[in-house]
């Protein structure tokens, strides 16, 4: 009995501890004062530099690049298509052999293949929504304001170039996510870079390199789900709300985030499917109203926006451009920030992706592609011309004090709260609409991470019920984290979760391309019969 005491009293001593210093302090800066040290760790070791460039974001950009060449510009020819998949003008061929090949999936002989286009859980449409609800998030709203308050308007240039590179690196991923996915006895489907990783490589004869990359990529991609895909969309909806609210507690923050994690919770219990459901209504319905909110300030200011868009483009290759570091400097916040938002390289989209009823891995790789174009190319273009046509008026300074942080009137704003200024000028009530905006970008954002880490944990720790549970109560723990931390330490150990997929998978990519360009083959071969 006496043991027993000695060790909850040994358990207690620092929850006790904590709690009276969270007393004194505020509940939010003591969750950020033990959090700090763990994102300035992981950021240092990510992003390592060569030449004085992160390295990850190197292999991005010169992969995505290969990727759009070795494809033939996949991003362009095949964007047509990729919409008529979505449509569902080719849903037939999902339930016929094309009559003409001598194999199908997997090598098996034509008149004996299983109708693979019953496996899968999800549509076209549901997997790209969903898939979609986890990279349009608050990178656009939030992300667009951190890399033009650091990058100036050049910024957004490189955010375009990397977006449009990266379809087609999602193209390869998607594809792969799907052609090396497990279906469950019970039709659950198990996808994603940890098992085409696994597989693939084993059919290359590189199983223990397969092994122990798809476990790395595991581990990565759930930091990402509590980082990027949690905790930073946590901390933007809980800016915008203390903003609406005038809140100034110590710990409002932290209370902010138990409602969040609370509503999450009871929606992320449901499943891929129960999440489909959710993000298939909220995802074009937000993406939608954010959209006509950005094209009513457009088009109120129609005169400025070949000054924006001129700006964007000479800035993006000025010497001297602000704060960063000269054009690279621009250039890489620009990467930075799209990579962050539409997520292409770190393999995650591919997750969702492979849940789809399809017979035709390629078909999916195709959907795909245009995620980068919604996030990136559109949205966050979007956003960014916003700001800089509010910017006009001489707001703040470009560069700021290199934190991320400006000043207007006096007053600092960072992320999301930069864009809620820009709003206000134009929109009445638009801090109501834009804090709307951001908590439902924030929580579909959440719920479709949150299928993207718990697949990982599956794979790590087995498909039993305590392993789910386990995972979600962590989920919803860095729910609150997110809410209560700063900015910076959030956005930190975000960025270096996310990029920390990159590497695992992007070996998984190297040797598995091949693979993609057959099942491309065999799609378009189907469409054209």
């Amino acid at each position: 009995m006496k043991k027993y005491l000695l060790s909850t009293l040994a358990l207690m001593l620092p929850v006790l501890s904590f709690a009276q210093e969270a007393a004194e302090k505020g509940i939010d800066q003591k969750i950020d004062e033990a959090f700090k040290p763990v994102s300035d760790f992981f950021s240092s070791v990510i992003f390592f530099e060569v030449f004085g460039t992160p390295f990850v974001l190197i292999v991005l950009v010169l992969s995505a690049l290969f990727f759009t060449i070795y494809f033939g510009f996949p991003n362009i020819r095949h964007f047509g298509t990729a919409i008529n998949v979505v449509r569902g003008k080719y849903d037939d061929i999902e339930h016929h052999s094309s009559g003409n090949e001598e194999l199908a999936v997997d090598g098996d002989i034509k008149d004996t293949i299983r109708d693979e286009s019953e496996e899968g859980e999800v549509s076209h449409f549901q997997a790209l929504a969903t898939a979609v609800s986890g990279t349009v998030g608050n990178g656009n709203i939030a992300g667009v304001a951190l890399a033009i308050a650091l990058g100036g308007p050049g910024a957004t240039f490189w955010m375009i170039i990397c977006g449009l590179l990266g379809m087609s690196t999602k193209f390869v991923e998607c594809t792969l996510g799907v052609q090396y996915r497990d279906v469950g006895e019970d039709g659950t489907v198990y996808g994603g870079p940890m098992y085409y990783i696994s597989k693939g490589l084993k059919e290359k004869g590189f199983a223990a390199l397969g092994k122990v990359a798809a476990v790395l990529f595991a581990i990565f991609c759930i930091g990402g789900s509590f980082g990027g895909g949690n905790a930073a969309q946590s901390n933007q909806a809980t800016i915008v709300l203390k903003e609406l609210m005038g809140l100034e507690s110590t710990s409002a923050g932290a209370v902010i985030g138990v409602v969040l994690a609370a509503l999450v919770g009871i929606i992320i219990i449901g499943g891929i499917k129960r999440i489909a459901s959710v993000t298939e209504k909220v995802v074009p319905f937000m993406a939608l109203l954010y959209l006509l909110a950005c094209l009513y300030i457009l088009g109120s200011n129609f005169g400025l926006v070949d000054d924006a868009i001129s700006l964007i483009i000479t800035e993006a290759f000025n010497p001297k451009a602000i704060g960063v570091g000269g054009v690279i400097g621009v250039l890489l916040v620009g990467f930075k920030r799209a990579a962050f938002s539409n997520e292409a390289g770190a393999g995650s989209a591919s997750i969702a992706h492979s849940a789809v009823k399809t017979k035709y891995s390629a078909s999916e790789g195709l959907v795909a592609l245009l995620e980068p174009f919604i996030d990136t190319v559109v949205i966050c273009t979007m956003t960014a011309l916003v700001i800089i046509i509010f910017n006009f008026g001489g707001f703040f300074e470009y560069g700021g004090d290199g934190s991320g942080s400006v000043f207007i009137d006096g007053i600092a704003y960072e992320g999301a709260g930069i864009t809620s200024k820009a709003f206000a000028q134009y929109i009445p009530f638009s801090n109501v609409f834009l804090t709307i905006a951001v908590v439902l970008f924030a929580v579909s954002t959440m719920i479709s991470w949150s299928y993207y880490g718990l697949q990982s944990w599956k794979f790590l720790f087995g498909r039993g019920k305590a392993a789910d549970l386990t995972y979600k109560i962590l989920f919803l723990v860095f729910v609150v984290i997110g809410a209560a931390a700063s900015m910076k330490s959030i956005w930190d150990f975000s960025d270096a979760m996310i990029f920390a997929m990159v590497f695992p998978n992007m070996i998984g990519l190297y040797f598995l391309f091949p693979v993609v360009k057959k099942q491309l083959d065999r799609y378009l071969k189907a469409i054209k019969g």
